[in-house]
C-alpha cells in the first residue's frame, strides 16, 4: 500500500511522519517502521510517527510512535513537535495550536514560525513529572547523584562532571539492560544556574542527538539537586542543539521542529 510520509527533525532527532489525512486506512505497522527507519536500506530515522484519528473528544490527533527497532514509545518530546509541524503544514500554515493524545497522556502544543521557513518553534506542555521505575541494587558505571523519573516514559538521569568524558554508547545499554522494561539514560552536566548539558541513550533508538522528554526530566532533576534556579527557563544543551525547559505545575518544553522533505513509498 502506498504510504505518503514527511520527514522532520527536532535538533537532529529525526522522524518519519504518516498522517491519516494523507493516507487512507492508515494502520500502524511496526515491521514497516523498522524497514523505513533503517539508515542503509530504508529512508532512515530514529522513529516513525503515525498521526491517527483521535479516540476521544478534545484531541486533534492520536499519536503512535514506533522506534527504529519497532518498539513502541509512550511519548517523545522531539517527535511530538515533528508530528505537530506535519499537521499544521498539511493545513497550509506554519503556526497554530494542536492537542495530541499519546500513550503517555494528552499533550497540547503551540507552534509559531521562525526566520527559517522550514522550521517552526514549538512549545509543548509535557505534563507532570513523577517517580520512575525502581532502581536495581547496583548500577555499574553510575556514581554520584542519580534518579529515575517519568514524564509518560521512563528515564534515568545521572549527574556527571563532564558529558564529554562519558561514553554514553557504552553506559546507556548497560544501564538500560538492568531495567525490565528498558529505560532512557541521560548524563547530565551542570554548566551554570540556567544551563545544563546532556548526552542521551534512548530505548529503541540508541544514541540520539537530542531527547525532548529527557531534557524535560533532566531539568526537574537539576532543579531538585540545586544545579539550576527554580522558576526560570533553563537552557538544555544537547549534541544536536539547544532547547529550553520551564518547570512549574507541569513541564513546558520549547524547541524547533524542522521539515526535511516528502517521501512516497510504494
Amino acid at each position: 500500500m502506498t504510504l505518503r510520509l514527511t520527514k522532520h527533525h527536532g535538533l537532529g532527532n529525526d522522524f518519519l511522519v504518516a498522517l491519516v489525512s494523507r493516507n487512507q486506512q492508515l494502520t500502524p505497522d511496526a515491521k514497516r517502521a523498522v524497514a523505513l527507519c533503517d539508515r542503509r536500506t530504508g529512508i532512515g530515522a530514529d522513529g516513525l510517527l503515525w498521526g491517527l484519528e483521535p479516540d476521544a473528544d478534545g484531541a486533534d490527533l492520536r499519536m503512535v510512535l514506533h522506534n527504529a527497532d519497532g518498539s513502541e514509545a509512550e511519548i517523545s518530546g522531539n517527535g511530538i513537535r515533528c508530528l505537530a509541524q506535519a499537521w499544521v503544514m498539511d493545513r497550509g500554515t506554519t503556526s497554530g495550536s494542536i492537542t495530541i493524545d499519546t500513550p503517555g497522556g494528552r499533550r497540547h502544543l503551540e507552534l509559531s514560525p521562525t526566520e527559517d521557513p522550514l522550521t517552526a518553534s514549538v512549545v509543548v506542555d509535557m505534563g507532570a513529572v513523577t517517580a520512575g521505575p525502581a532502581e536495581p541494587a547496583d548500577l555499574d558505571g553510575v556514581s554520584g547523584r542519580h534518579e529515575t523519573l517519568s514524564i509518560g516514559n521512563p528515564h534515568l538521569v545521572a549527574e556527571v562532571p563532564s558529558v564529554a568524558d562519558v561514553d554514553i554508547a557504552s553506559l546507556g545499554p548497560s544501564v538500560e539492560a538492568r531495567f525490565p522494561g528498558g529505560i532512557n539514560v541521560h548524563a547530565l552536566e551542570g554548566i551554570d544556574r540556567g544551563t545544563i548539558r546532556l548526552a542521551h541513550w534512548e530505548r529503541g533508538a540508541g544514541v540520539t542527538l537530542a531527547c525532548g522528554s529527557g531534557a524535560s526530566v533532566a531539568v526537574v532533576a537539576a532543579t531538585r539537586w540545586g544545579l539550576v534556579d527554580p522558576d526560570r527557563e533553563v537552557l538544555v544543551e544537547m549534541p544536536g542543539g539547544t532547547a529550553s525547559v520551564r518547570v512549574g505545575a507541569t513541564v513546558h518544553l520549547r524547541g524547533p521542529a524542522t521539515y526535511v522533505g516528502e517521501v512516497i513509498v510504494p
